[in-house]
């Protein structure tokens, strides 16, 4: 057989079957680019769209726990205002159970129970509060009057203007050298009451209140004041 008659036998593939296998790859390759590039967009994206995720539930939280916090700050702060309020009422209480208080306020004190003297016959019966004249003189304990008047309420020209309370628990309590009585005989006060005027009448070099508290209405049987305050719970 001739070169040429072998030629002859081996068929050239024609244009268009050439022409479809290249769009057929040129297809496929971009197929596989497309599908690529697709896979590569995918991973890429993630990231930020969980970073933003992950962010915004953050923020969330955030927001909740300040709310949180702050409903909790309100709430504790009503509860100290309460338990502010329950102890001042405790101290109040325990305060009126007490029952007993200086008979004067910003005051000075002067002469004590006990001193000796050219004012007194016998050793001072009670405890002087320097106050200027007119200051508001009050019941250190709630009682009845049964002293009241000049001539120490019958006590004496040395006392001046008197006044004798009797209490609850036996004693008495005695207020003296007054400018004014504002309570009489027989009348009920209750402790803090304004009851007189302090002032300088009788046997007093200055002014002030001479306060006593006594076993009896009577004078000769009183106690150191102070020191009876004192167990009272009240400091002088």
């Amino acid at each position: 057989m001739s070169k040429r008659a072998t030629f002859q036998h081996i068929r050239r593939p024609s244009v268009s079957r050439v022409r479809g296998v290249v769009l057929a790859a040129g297809l496929g390759t971009s197929m596989v680019l497309g599908a690529g590039a697709a896979f590569a967009a995918g991973p890429a994206s993630a990231p930020g769209a969980a970073s933003l995720a992950s962010t915004n539930a953050a923020e969330s939280v955030a927001k909740q726990a300040f709310a949180q916090g702050k409903a909790a700050a309100v709430k504790k702060a009503a509860a100290l205002k309460k338990a502010a309020a329950v102890k001042k009422e405790a101290a109040k209480a325990a305060q009126s159970a007490s029952a007993w208080m200086a008979p004067v306020h910003r005051y000075e004190l002067s002469a004590s129970f006990g001193n000796d003297g050219s004012r007194w016959a016998h050793k001072h019966s009670g405890q002087d509060f320097a106050v200027p004249i007119g200051t508001k003189v009050e019941a250190a304990h709630a009682g009845v009057v049964v002293k009241a008047g000049p001539n120490g309420g019958g006590d004496g020209p040395a006392y001046g203007n008197a006044i004798v309370i009797k209490h609850g628990n036996g004693m008495y309590s005695q207020y003296a050298h007054l400018s004014k009585i504002d309570v009489h005989i027989g009348q009920t006060v209750q402790k803090g009451q304004k009851i007189a005027l302090s002032g300088n009448t009788g046997n007093s070099s200055g002014p002030h209140l001479h306060f006593e508290i006594r076993n009896t209405a009577n004078y000769g049987s009183a106690v150191n004041p102070v020191a009876f305050l004192s167990k009272e719970g009240v400091k002088i």
